[in-house]
């Protein structure tokens, strides 16, 4: 009896140490399904409200997957990833930027693509009392602001229109360099700066400055905005997978009610 006793617990005993194991190995494994993830984006402040805005129907379709952004100025995000920076894709909004990380095998050609282009204008604060309606008119700037040319697609651009109209020479010693372009659309929010040069997506945001001029295309370089997979991407499936999403109709919508124009509207 003692021993039927005995064995009764033994058995007993393994059976809830065996649960248990299942138990605890179910749980794990739920954890491990329900972790989130990550694809770290760098990509051009310009884009901001827009990809803020297609963010939210991608993780809506994609629960697993978090979409972090890091913007900044696209020269500076592409020395971060020519330097290791732990990024899954990069929009840019220069060729140059992309093109090089391209070179550098950071990226692979196959998967890059042209998504969308912008537009360069000229801003003032809303209420302003000076008369600059036109390119030809920032030499009456007592400060210009422009994005800082060597990191700054924006800026680069500015710097060409302004050379290309032969009033760079007048203004260059009155401009006030930026990190990107929408520090240039704060310094004429808070009226530091009679004037600057910015994206119309970022002007279009503003309420405290008025668009008083639009660059010609053929004043400057070709404004388009490259978007790729980043080759050592730790999670290569869900950077395509945000990568293809990025180029739907419903995103490329997003994109242009945001001021950003497909590249055949020229």
């Amino acid at each position: 009896m003692k021993k039927s006793c005995l064995l009764f617990l033994m058995l007993m005993l393994s059976v809830g140490i065996t649960a248990g194991c299942s138990a605890n190995e179910k749980l794990e494994g739920q954890e491990a399904s329900d972790k989130k993830v990550e694809l770290i984006v760098s990509a051009a402040a310009s884009l901001q409200d827009a990809l803020n805005e297609i963010k939210i129907g991608f993780e809506k379709e994609n629960p697993h997957i978090k979409i972090v952004y890091n913007y900044g100025a696209s020269g500076a995000l592409q020395q971060q990833i020519s330097q290791g920076a732990p990024v899954d894709l990069f929009f840019s909004a220069a060729e140059d930027e992309f093109d090089q990380l391209v070179q550098e095998g950071l990226i692979e050609k196959g998967k890059g693509t042209d998504l969308v282009g912008n537009e360069l204008v000229l801003v003032v604060p809303k209420d302003s009392d000076k008369r600059i309606e036109s390119f030809e008119d920032i030499t009456q700037a007592r400060k210009l602001s422009i994005g800082t040319p060597e990191t700054v697609p924006a800026g680069k651009y500015a710097k060409e229109t302004l050379e290309h109209l032969n009033v760079w020479k007048d203004v260059e010693e009155k401009i006030v360099y930026a990190k990107d372009v929408r520090q240039v659309l704060t310094y004429v929010e808070t009226r530091n700066v009679d004037a600057g040069i910015v994206y119309k997506t970022d002007a279009m945001i503003s309420s405290k400055v008025k668009m008083v001029a639009t660059a010609e295309d053929k004043k400057h370089t070709p404004i388009i905005y490259p978007l790729g997979v980043i080759k050592n991407s730790k999670h290569p499936e869900e950077a395509q997978a945000f990568y293809e999403y990025l180029q739907t109709q419903g995103s490329l919508d997003a994109l242009e009610k945001h001021g950003f124009k497909a590249l055949d509207e020229k």
